[in-house]
């Protein structure tokens, strides 16, 4: 049986799981990238880097840039690759030079609460509900507590807003993707990827010259980035939403906060304030509540089958 909204599969439970862990790593690699890197050529490096391998290897796949047939589907490609990978990996980029990585990826729990009003315009058939409402205005007191508290005295609002920036960005893109002409999933993100890097390179060599790294770990960093949680992961992105939709793909909105603290204090150091693991609270109670049915539904079959 082919995967759906209703019956996404254990294939895309997988995929999400896996996302979960490679997008709660990106935050750490990209405050890491920085370190030695502009933000400019952060962000241009992570799509560049990721548009070199997929194309290729789209290519290899029989999934070239070829397979994307006609302007309508071109034109999907080159609004998703400029609008939900350059611009928010620009916005990330720049949030990570005031606030702490594990901020960042909390704030990727802003993802479901923006896709579900896109959903109920743009893509009614995945369903709309009463307890999804009330998901979403609780994750929207945790968004609050996240962004506000403490934001004006230390002058961070603008990095704060700018991660939650992002996460609109993502939101939107996810819905674009669902609502695309029918595209093989790698020639997807090769596309996306490649539109991504024509807009980036040229604009990070005016602002910054060619790009210099005055750090070793700061290129590694970068190299992980594009590969992992921007090449891989566009693949499995796209697969995901394609399949199962853009409202159960924001499933991983429970594990990208999650992973990107735990990353963050364990690996980074970082010292985190207390209202950020209340506002991580209400944003995964929030997304519990929007998807406890759909994921009911889903786990039941496989337990009467065992």
């Amino acid at each position: 049986m082919s995967a759906s909204p209703t019956a996404p599969g254990m294939k895309n439970w997988a995929l999400i799981l896996s996302l979960g862990v490679i997008w709660g790593t990106a935050f750490m690699g990209t405050s890491t990238a920085l370190t030695g890197m502009s933000l400019w050529w952060v962000a241009a490096g992570r799509v560049a880097l990721a548009a070199l391998i997929l194309v290729p290897l789209g290519m290899v796949m029989g999934q070239g840039l070829g397979t994307i047939k006609g302007p309508r589907s071109w034109g999907f490609v080159a609004v998703i690759g400029v609008g939900s990978l350059a611009l928010p990996l620009t916005l990330l980029a720049w949030g990570l030079t005031q606030v702490p990585s594990a901020f960042a990826g909390v704030a990727m729990g802003a993802v479901p609460l923006i896709v579900l009003p896109l959903v109920a315009m743009f893509s009614p058939e995945e369903g709309i509900g009463p307890r999804r409402i009330i998901g979403v205005g609780l994750g929207f007191i945790g968004l609050v507590l996240l962004v506000g508290q403490g934001a004006l005295g230390d002058g961070t609002m603008v990095g704060r807003i700018a991660c939650i920036g992002t996460a609109a960005c993502y939101a939107i893109g996810s819905v674009l993707t669902r609502r695309a002409p029918k595209i093989p999933p790698v020639a997807f993100a090769a596309g996306t990827m490649a539109a991504a890097a024509v807009a980036m390179v040229p604009l990070a060599f005016i602002l910054d010259g060619p790009p210099t790294i005055t750090r070793p770990l700061a290129g590694w960093a970068l190299l992980y980035t594009a590969i992992f949680p921007t090449g891989l992961a566009a693949i499995m992105r796209v697969r995901v939403i394609t399949t199962a939709g853009s409202l159960f793909m924001s499933l991983t909105s429970y594990m990208v906060p999650v992973w990107a603290v735990i990353f963050g204090v364990t690996l980074m150091g970082e010292a985190l304030p207390p209202q950020l693991f209340w506002a991580l609270g209400l944003i995964l109670a929030g997304i519990g509540i929007s998807q406890s049915r759909a994921l009911f539904q889903h786990v039941r079959p496989i337990t009467k089958t065992e």
